[in-house]
């Protein structure tokens, strides 16, 4: 009798849980719906229906991946690069998930996390032209002018209309010495741009990089006179002004910035720059905690704000801000030193010896570098980058 109740209890289960089971075809046609929302871009109705396949169906990697489109299409970012997480998790050598996933953290301009994932697409794909193209370019953000050009130089054939790639080459090719290559680039971009606001914009930004300030000062003048809201015109030309000590054109030029592009942090951390060096301390402060607002891992607005901090007197906010620019760019000898000088006004000696000591160390590495640029002494080429 215990045996046939047994029986009876594990019959009911079994039934129980399959009736809990959506069909197959419910499944499928949530997931489509959602799919057809995503088209439709209404993401709300996306990402409510890849939720739900996703409660029905917890492993499905095609849901994952999926939300993670909408919530980049909804520019959140930091969601989307959770949701491509767990895709690649399920399904680890679909491309397709990787070259998403590096995308969030391309558009996050977060490039040293988004050179894995494109690196993994190029093992899957090595013939992937998007894959290829974003690498090249998470590298040339990185300033790694060498990986920059190895992924970028076999794209010239097809890239040779795109003014961004022909500066983007350029740029590397004079940053590595090669100097005739870099001339023929710019030969072509300027064949290719024209006499236009984004062509003049290029120019003006590789003269910058140069330290070629009269030329820049000549080129963004005419970009933005082309295009007067054009993205980053005004912000580079503040730049050149604030090299010549033009600071209130300078900043007429951030403020115009801030108004064409507002959610982009640099206006403000060069505005508290200028503010700080002129000693308007409050007005330094309101400017780099707009630009941590806008980008809360900002290391020069953290480090303006610890410095700003510490011309007030308060050693205990200016630690905290100084040791998160520490933590984010341990190789600046600039920043050990005003965390050192924090330390010091903290009563903390110890400490700041410590980091005295580190600044002065990284400082002897730059001047070892320098001489041997100047000896001619050029180190060979890292070592190529294995895709992770």
């Amino acid at each position: 009798m215990r045996v046939s109740v047994l029986l009876i209890l594990l019959f009911l289960w079994t039934r129980l849980g399959a009736a809990q089971q959506p069909p197959m075809q419910d499944l499928q046609g949530i997931f489509q719906g959602a799919q057809r929302a995503l088209l439709n871009r209404d993401y709300a109705a996306a990402e409510q229906g890849f939720r739900e396949v996703l409660r029905l169906e917890p492993h499905s990697a095609a849901a994952y991946s999926n939300l993670g489109v909408v919530y980049m299409r909804m520019e959140n970012y930091d969601a989307a690069i959770q949701a491509f997480l767990q895709a690649r998790k399920l399904a680890p050598n679909v491309s397709g998930i990787d070259l998403n996933l590096g995308l969030a953290y391309y558009h996050k301009q977060d490039f040293s996390k988004a050179v894995p994932p494109f690196s993994r697409v190029l093992k899957l794909a090595p013939s992937n032209h998007q894959a290829r193209y974003l690498l090249g370019t998470s590298y040339f953000m990185l300033d790694d002018y060498q990986h920059a050009t190895q992924n970028l130089e076999p794209l010239a054939g097809e890239e040779g209309g795109n003014l961004d790639f022909l500066f983007m080459l350029g740029v590397c090719y004079g940053k590595l010495k090669h100097t005739d290559e870099s001339v023929k680039l710019f030969e072509q971009l300027i064949r290719v741009g024209g006499d236009t606001a984004h062509l003049h914009l290029l120019l003006g930004k590789a003269y910058l990089d140069l330290y070629r300030n009269p030329q820049a000062l000549t080129e963004l003048q005419r970009a933005v006179s082309l295009d007067p809201k054009i993205p980053y015109g005004h912000f580079n030309l503040g730049v050149v002004y604030q090299r010549f000590g033009k600071f209130e054109d300078a900043l007429e030029e951030f403020e115009e910035e801030t108004r064409i592009t507002p959610h982009d942090a640099w206006p403000y951390d060069n505005m508290g720059e200028i503010f700080l060096d002129r000693g308007q301390t409050e007005q330094a402060i309101k400017a780099y905690r707009r630009a941590l607002e806008l980008e809360p891992h900002l290391p020069s607005s953290l480090a303006g704000l610890g410095k700003a901090c510490l011309r007030k007197g308060d050693a205990t906010q200016a630690l905290r801000y100084l040791k998160e620019a520490v933590e984010l760019e341990p190789e600046t000898a600039s920043l050990h030193y005003q965390l050192g000088k924090a330390y010091l006004q903290a009563g903390q000696r110890e400490k700041a010896e410590s980091e005295m000591a580190a600044a002065q160390k990284l400082q002897a590495v730059v001047r070892e570098k320098q001489a041997e640029v100047l000896a001619g002494k050029l180190p060979g080429p890292p070592p190529a980058t294995e895709a992770q």
